[in-house]
């Protein structure tokens, strides 16, 4: 759960200050499985997305100081938190991570960043 504004024209009434309540999804890709057949333990992963969120949940995103400058977007918050996952998952052979932010059943957006 977070509060913002979309301080841009583009944005109609989502310019004023608003709350979004988001399920969060994390995909996480390998070209092949670990010596221990998975791409990543699901309790690992499920920590470093729960660290990930910890500074977002209940915050206008208006106020942190990680966003500053930023049109705090669906797609931006979810670079933002695939950012994040990837800096805690280096040498783990990822080729490119999912974060996708579901507002509603209908309405969604995400980001994938691309690892080396």
């Amino acid at each position: 759960m977070i509060a913002h504004s979309l301080p841009h024209p583009s944005f109609g009434p989502a310019q004023n200050l608003h709350g979004a309540t988001y399920v969060v999804e994390l995909t996480l890709w390998r070209n092949a499985l670990s010596p221990e057949s998975i791409v990543i333990d699901i309790g690992e992963a499920t920590e470093v997305l729960n660290n990930a969120l910890s500074d977002l949940n209940y915050r206008n995103l208006d106020e942190h100081p990680d966003l500053t400058g930023t049109l705090t977007t669906t797609e931006a918050i979810a670079r933002l938190i695939a950012e994040r996952v990837a800096a805690a998952l280096p040498n783990r052979d990822l080729i490119k991570l999912d974060v996708t932010l579901r507002e509603h059943p209908d309405a969604w957006a995400g980001y994938t960043l691309t690892l080396d």
